[in-house]
């Protein structure tokens, strides 16, 4: 069987798809439009005019035309999965449709922040993982993955309490405002990274310290690899994952979290719904931060029972995504 994926993997997530797939015997590739450079220096200087004066993104042409040369070379697939199409126009998807008998995509993001509607007539099957999407548009829901490890990697070298990392969204750093405040008074050492561009970074700290000492916060401009969040996850006994506005379905970070046996702090009330929650692993916080109290750091992880923690392994998506096997409920 021969299956691609083809993506834009701003993470490193999306590769593990096509190793879990070749694990299982399967002739996976994996196109990766974050791979397209410029040949030169020249054709970046050209792209930023471009955009500019024509409000053409050459470079975005070129990562399209990337993947069909990609796929000309490979050849005919049994099934290809695009993940985001947002990243793709509507001909480049047609033309992606004339290699395959099945064309499935996978919404990591709700339509209120990606509208796609319009390219979806041309898959064979939508997955997403937003409950609001799922009703409305009659999309087959599917969670995201752990895609660390297919059984738990407890780790105990803890050197901090919490850690957490996320871009600029107005509606996260006004909560996490006063998260910091709370964790401040329960004295829980912390350590949050805040990634940004250097044009907003001072009007950034300005709005992230008024009325508040935020010590362990780092604003940092380009965003550090997956390796070194997980190291810090790693150190930490706890992650916090705030959502964005819309955002109803669970991140990525609770399936790490999950894989390395880690508490979690939410804003997302969905998460109360899931088999594998736990009040003693999982705290949904209250608006007034209320429930947020020292006691949920001290109490040790409960380990999930072994079929819950197994429903949510990429092993486990990758059989129900491509239809691997019979029982591919999840």
């Amino acid at each position: 069987m021969k299956i691609s994926i083809i993506s834009f993997d701003y993470w490193n997530y999306d590769c593990h798809i096509a190793k879990k797939l070749q694990e299982k015997g399967v002739e996976a590739t994996h196109i990766n439009m974050g791979t397209y450079r410029y040949k030169n220096f020249g054709e970046k200087i050209y792209n930023a005019a471009s955009k500019i004066f024509l409000n053409r993104n050459i470079k975005h042409v070129k990562r399209q035309q990337y993947v069909l040369e990609y796929l000309s070379k490979i050849g005919l697939q049994d099934q290809i999965l695009v993940l985001n199409p947002h990243t793709l126009d509507y001909k480049t998807i047609s033309k992606i449709k004339s290699y395959t008998k099945h064309l499935i995509t996978y919404l990591y993001d709700n339509l209120g922040r990606y509208p796609v509607e319009n390219k979806l007539d041309l898959f064979d099957q939508v997955y997403s993982f937003e409950d609001k999407d799922v009703f409305e548009h009659g999309f087959e829901k599917i969670t995201n993955y752990n895609y660390l490890s297919d059984k738990p990697k407890s780790s105990q070298k803890n050197q901090q309490d919490l850690f957490y990392i996320t871009s600029f969204d107005k509606k996260r750093i006004k909560t996490l405002r006063k998260i910091v405040s709370k964790l401040a008074q329960l004295h829980i050492k912390y350590k949050i990274v805040i990634v940004g561009k250097q044009v907003w970074k001072e009007k950034l700290n300005r709005f992230l310290t008024q009325n508040l000492n935020f010590k362990d916060v780092c604003l940092i401009k380009k965003p550090i690899s997956i390796d070194e969040v997980l190291n810090e996850y790693e150190k930490s006994n706890v992650t916090l994952d705030l959502i964005r506005d819309g955002q109803e379905g669970l991140s990525f970070r609770v399936f790490e979290a999950m894989a390395l046996e880690k508490k979690i702090i939410t804003d997302n009330p969905s998460i109360l719904n899931y088999d594998f929650y736990d009040p003693q692993n999982i705290l949904y916080v209250t608006k007034n931060l209320s429930n947020l109290t020292a006691s949920f750091f001290e109490s040790p992880y409960k380990r999930l029972p072994t079929d819950i923690f197994e429903k949510y392994t990429l092993d486990r998506w990758v059989d129900t995504v491509f239809n691997l096997r019979k029982d591919n409920s999840i």
